[in-house]
Parts: C-alpha cells; sequence; structure tokens
C-alpha cells in the first residue's frame, strides 16, 4: 500500500491506461474469434450484461455507490450510449470479415476526426500543422483500404465509420465530462447496448435473415443460439473487459492531460499486429505497415501538437 501511495498521479493515469489498452485489446481478439458462430448483438448484449454487473458489484461501491445512476444530462448521456454502439457494432461488423490489424489501423483515423469535429462543432481553431496532419492520416487510411483496386474490401468502411461514431462520442464527452463521472457514463453506455442489442434480437435474432454470404452480414444476422460452455470463459472475459477497460480509460482522461493518455491508446495497434500473428495468423503486407505508420505518426504528432499548443510557456495563437 506505501509503494502504491508513493506513485505519483502521472504514473498512476499511464497505468491505467496501459491496462485499458489491453483490456480493449483482448476484448477485439475474442469478439472477432466468436464472430464465426454467434449473432454480433447477442455476443454484445451478453458482454454488456456482465459488464453492468461489475460496474454495479465491483466499480460503484468504491466510487460513488448507487449515485451512478442519477444524472441531469439523460438526454447526452442516450445520445452518447448511441455513439458508442453504433462505434462497437460497426467496428466488429468490420472485424468479421478483416485482418485485426487492418481494422484497428483504420479506426484510428478517429482523434484525427474528433480534431475537425472540434473545428465543426466546438467552434475550436486548428492551424496549418495539424490541418496537414489529418491530410496525413487519411491518405494512411486510403492507402490501407486501397479503394478502385482489387484489394479493396467493402468491410473496410466499417471501422472507418466507426470511427466517426467514436469522435462524436468524445466530442460529447468533453461537453458533459465536467459534470458527470466517469462510472456514470459507464453505466448508462452499457444500459443502452443492452436496450438496443434487445430489439435487434427481437427484430432479427431468429435468424429470417442469417442466410448471408458475407461474413460481415452473416455475424450481424445470425440467429441467437446458446453459447457453448466452451465459449463461456470467452464471455466473462470481454464483459470484465470491458467494464475495467473503460472505466480505467475514463478515469485517466479524466486525472490526466489528453495528451499523456493518448499515445497510450496506440499500443492498440501494435498490439493488434501481434494478436493477428499469433491468434488469426494473419501477417500485414508491406502497403499496410505503410499506412499504419502514417496513421500513427499523424496521430501522434496531432496528439504532441496539441500538448505543445495547452502549455502556457510554448503557446502560440493560430498555430493549430
Amino acid at each position: 500500500m506505501n509503494r502504491l501511495s508513493n506513485i505519483s498521479p502521472t504514473t498512476l493515469c499511464a497505468l491505467c491506461a496501459a491496462i485499458s489498452v489491453i483490456f480493449l485489446s483482448i476484448n477485439d481478439v475474442a469478439i472477432k474469434f466468436l464472430s464465426g458462430g454467434y449473432a454480433l448483438h447477442q455476443v454484445v448484449l451478453i458482454r454488456s450484461v456482465i459488464g453492468l454487473i461489475v460496474i454495479v458489484a465491483l466499480i460503484a461501491p468504491f466510487t460513488s455507490g448507487w449515485a451512478i445512476a442519477r444524472t441531469k444530462r439523460l438526454p447526452m448521456h442516450l445520445l452518447r450510449g448511441l455513439c458508442v454502439v453504433f462505434a462497437n457494432m460497426m467496428f466488429f461488423l468490420g472485424l468479421a470479415a478483416m485482418e485485426l490489424a487492418e481494422a484497428v489501423a483504420i479506426f484510428f483515423i478517429s482523434p484525427l476526426i474528433i480534431t475537425l469535429f472540434s473545428v465543426i462543432f466546438l467552434g475550436e481553431t486548428v492551424g496549418p500543422r495539424r490541418w496537414a496532419a489529418i491530410a496525413v492520416g487519411f491518405v494512411g487510411v486510403l492507402i490501407m483500404m486501397r479503394p478502385g483496386t482489387q484489394a479493396f474490401q467493402p468491410a473496410s468502411l466499417f471501422p472507418l465509420a466507426a470511427a466517426f461514431f467514436y469522435a462524436g462520442l468524445h466530442t460529447m464527452t468533453r461537453r458533459i465530462g465536467g459534470t458527470e463521472s466517469a462510472v456514470t457514463m459507464a453505466f448508462y453506455i452499457q444500459i443502452v447496448f443492452i436496450v438496443v442489442c434487445l430489439l435487434m434480437g427481437l427484430v432479427v435474432g431468429d435468424g429470417r435473415f442469417g442466410d448471408q454470404s458475407d461474413p460481415s452480414l452473416a455475424f450481424l444476422l445470425r440467429a441467437w443460439s446458446w453459447p457453448v460452455p466452451a465459449d463461456y470463459p470467452i464471455f466473462v472475459l470481454i464483459g470484465v473487459g470491458i467494464a475495467f477497460g473503460g472505466f480505467l480509460i475514463s478515469q485517466a482522461y479524466r486525472v490526466a492531460e489528453a495528451s499523456l493518455v493518448a499515445p497510450f491508446e496506440y499500443l492498440a495497434l501494435p498490439m493488434s499486429v501481434v494478436w493477428g500473428m499469433l491468434v488469426f495468423n494473419e501477417f500485414p503486407v508491406v502497403l499496410d505497415y505503410l499506412g499504419m505508420a502514417l496513421i500513427l505518426g499523424a496521430g501522434l504528432f496531432s496528439v504532441w501538437r496539441e500538448r505543445v499548443l495547452d502549455s502556457p510557456a510554448l503557446q502560440r495563437p493560430l498555430r493549430r
């Protein structure tokens, strides 16, 4: 305990962010693994129910208890929840048909889209350097997707759409993060997941549209089935992982500067390459590595530039 108390807040936030990325990366691997045998909304429903139980039983008692459900911003929570639902659904649909590292790399354009949204919706100023970073990031996405060639996969549009929804989520979080706790936001996200997945299950869970050759559509429209016992540990893993992973990354962003936390999220990209090789025997080609490098470099530059401009000693107006 004495050693923990001696850890600086900055180090603690870095640990929270790194542990969160590990949880969320394992979650991606597990859902891709399950995508061949279950419906997407069934997998997410089970994950969210387990995640909600973890939040209520293990996280809430050590934070604000049942006060996690109290909020004066319910419409914003529900809208944020829908953004998370669509971001997750789009990303997981991409995972069903794509290599893990490719889907993760395309999704990591989201920090640059957040910058773009900050101009459109929050009235922030972005200068030539960060506009250039956004352009480089999108070039990396085009290299990964390779539209107009035989290598193009329509499924690659799913993680790109997910990045836009994820950017919308963070734009709204910046509006309500000052009044709402991380655990309250996590609580309502799981509630929205459960409601949406139940509704989808009622509409398509019988598998009436499940005869699909496309792996993404099959994952979306497959009939619900009772999980086999061998998969129980995987469902528990993703439920516990999404609860703690989401909570830890929210806590890290609440306590530390975004410019400190964001680089740790990019650990998911090399981790996805390793997971893809070890679990799914996926080996990216040279062009994929080039696209990943451009996306990664553009994102990290944007984060660094944000930190420089937010530093009073280094601040220069209208240079973003």
